[in-house]
């Protein structure tokens, strides 16, 4: 007797994407007969939706926009055993999806992220190219060096990664979410190049090169500073105490040649930035110890879900 198929779900979040969502669902219903195809559509002001349905996706909606609340509602409502994330925009390769998911399943791995290789110079903007590396860099030097593509859109996950994982961030910042979150865990991820295409006529960008890029740095700093709080504070610290010694050391010469400490309100401040500086480092250390904690409940969480494994 042999045991079922494990179940695959496509995941599709759409905003305005009328002009190409037809084209996504045939070519992963091609690529993935077995698969449920959901589409969930973010408010979209065009026929996003019923195009969708036209084209045989199981359309859903979600009101709160942004691709992080998109995301969370997927996660928490569709139940699977694979999931494939993929944006509603034609851009990524359906033939490559089954290719990932048996690394996935090889592997015995959580995460599969589609390393974008372009196909043509109007695939991948400039601006977006050098943003994409610069926060790839900071993201390497602070948690670890294992993508080299923290932003692409089309990932393959196991169920207990999609379980466990709290979705945080509202918009185009879940990518980043999502990489910090295998990295903190340690868990096992690779990637996967696949092609990446231009979008179809008709078919626009809604990714702002410098508004999106800083809302993303400002979440990576965010999460620097929830997952390694230790490392936060205490740089905070040691800058303050800096300061202090930089203040400190006129007054203290002063002092050992005249005996008097004629700047009073400098050495007021510079024991303020001391005691700061000292306070930092503290919150630092408690922090770090929840984090810890905090750490721990998500692995538990994470390993409450089976692993993937084929039939």
């Amino acid at each position: 007797m042999t045991s079922a198929q494990p179940r695959i779900a496509v995941l599709v979040p759409c905003y305005n994407e009328e002009a190409a969502v037809a084209t996504v669902v045939a070519d992963f219903r091609k690529a993935l007969p077995a698969a449920e195809i959901y589409v969930y559509d973010n408010n979209s002001r065009d026929r996003t939706a019923s195009v969708a349905r036209e084209a045989g996706a199981i359309v859903r909606s979600e009101r709160r926009q942004g691709k992080g609340h998109v995301v969370r509602r997927m996660f928490a409502d569709i139940e699977a055993d694979i999931y494939v994330l993929v944006d509603g925009d034609a851009t990524y390769d359906a033939p490559s999806a089954p290719r990932m998911i048996d690394k996935l399943l090889d592997e015995r791995l959580d995460m599969v992220v589609g390393l974008r290789i372009d196909q043509s110079q109007a695939a991948y903007r400039l601006g977006h190219r050098m943003g994409n590396r610069m926060l790839t860099g900071f993201l390497s030097s602070t948690f670890g060096q294992v993508f080299k593509d923290i932003l692409s859109g089309y990932r393959v996950f196991s169920r207990r990664f999609v379980k466990s994982f709290p979705v945080l961030s509202d918009g185009f910042e879940i990518e980043t979410e999502l990489a910090v979150y295998a990295l903190e865990l340690s868990l096992p991820v690779t990637e996967v190049e696949t092609p990446y295409y231009a979008r179809p006529e008709g078919s626009f960008s809604k990714l702002n090169t410098w508004r999106d890029g800083f809302r993303i740095l400002g979440t990576m700093l965010k999460l620097y500073r929830s997952e390694r709080p230790l490392r936060f504070f205490t740089v905070i610290g040691i800058l303050l105490a800096l300061a202090a010694i930089t203040l400190a050391i006129p007054i203290v010469v002063t002092f050992f040649e005249t005996g008097l400490v004629p700047r009073l309100p400098t050495a007021v401040l510079s024991m303020g930035l001391t005691i700061m500086a000292l306070l930092s480092v503290s919150s630092g250390l408690v922090l770090d110890t929840v984090t810890r904690g905090r750490r721990e409940m998500k692995m538990l969480a994470y390993l409450s879900q089976p692993a993937p494994k084929r039939s």
